[in-house]
């Protein structure tokens, strides 16, 4: 892929780059370097460590300005905002896959491998607008991107954990309290593996395992909302 693809993308999304050999940095993942030894330049993923810094400040920024909740509730908030499938999917919005530069392997690699790649490719082009534009233009470029999905995030109640989500969902729609059941354990006491279930009103609505009771439950809640969703 040549330079002028990656420029068009800057010219519309960034509002112009001028160092494109550091923003084509941001989109080559490590893999392609084994292949491409010779012209692939640096991977990504200093970029991303320093992107991951900055986004991480733009939103706790944002939230910090515009909510006046607790911080366990912001913290949670935040949370939401920049894990993997958020900054993925603002990532695929605004045409990042094209742009990658993969190994054949990788091209070939799992949907949740993609969205991890996907990620951390949003976080390196944070890094390298950085370094370009400043805070401010990337401030604006998050606020643009990935900022307007949080609206969404309030209203589905995905900042919540599995089991807070499922315990507002099952009220709401059944009455009842989710009750959480051990219903197997094996392995020796230095690595057990449990599997639980989660009721409602005695009908088994999903189960999970863990390498502890409480990361089974979490497993097996996620797998009940999966089922009232």
């Amino acid at each position: 892929m040549d330079t002028s693809t990656y420029k068009a993308f800057a010219q519309q999304h960034l509002g112009g780059f001028d160092n494109l050999e550091l923003l084509i940095n941001a989109f080559t993942h490590r893999s392609y370097l084994n292949e491409h030894k010779k012209t692939a330049g640096q991977h990504n993923e200093r970029l991303e460590f320093l992107g991951d810094a900055v986004l991480e400040l733009v939103v706790t920024e944002y939230l910090y300005n515009n909510y006046s909740d607790p911080e366990g509730i912001l913290t949670n908030w935040r949370s939401a905002l920049v894990r993997t499938e958020s900054i993925s999917a603002a990532a695929n919005r605004n045409g990042f896959e094209p742009l990658l530069r993969l190994s054949r392997g990788e091209k070939r690699g799992s949907q949740r491998a993609r969205e991890q790649i996907l990620a951390n490719c949003y976080e390196a082009v944070v890094g390298a607008l950085y370094l370009e534009k400043g805070y401010e233009a990337t401030k604006d470029f998050i606020s643009k991107t990935l900022l307007p999905t949080f609206d969404e995030i309030l209203k589905s109640g995905s900042w919540m954990d599995p089991k807070s989500r499922l315990q507002e969902v099952v009220q709401s729609k059944d009455g009842f309290t989710p009750v959480y059941k051990v219903l197997s354990e094996e392995g020796p006491d230095h690595d057990k593996v449990f599997v639980v279930g989660v009721f409602v009103n005695n009908t088994l609505k999903g189960e999970g395992n863990g390498p502890s009771k409480q990361a089974a439950q979490v497993a097996a809640a996620a797998e009940a909302l999966a089922h009232y969703q």
